[in-house]
């Protein structure tokens, strides 16, 4: 309840985009995620799409493995 549909949204693309796009660079991901949280997310949207995808991405195996 406490997740606005903005940074849910943003996050589920995000992850999509890390785990399994391969044609996208991860960190890519991370930052133009960052940068939509900046621009249509809250105040503190940013700071919390950057802590979960920052730990989507360090669990996630690297795609060049």
């Amino acid at each position: 309840e406490r997740l606005t549909p903005v940074d849910r949204n943003i996050l589920r693309l995000a992850t999509y985009e890390i785990r399994y796009a391969d044609y996208i660079p991860p960190q890519a991901a991370l930052n133009e995620a960052i940068e939509i949280a900046k621009r249509f997310g809250t105040e503190g949207s940013p700071k919390f799409v950057n802590g979960v995808l920052d730990r989507i991405l360090k669990q996630t195996p690297n795609k060049n493995d």
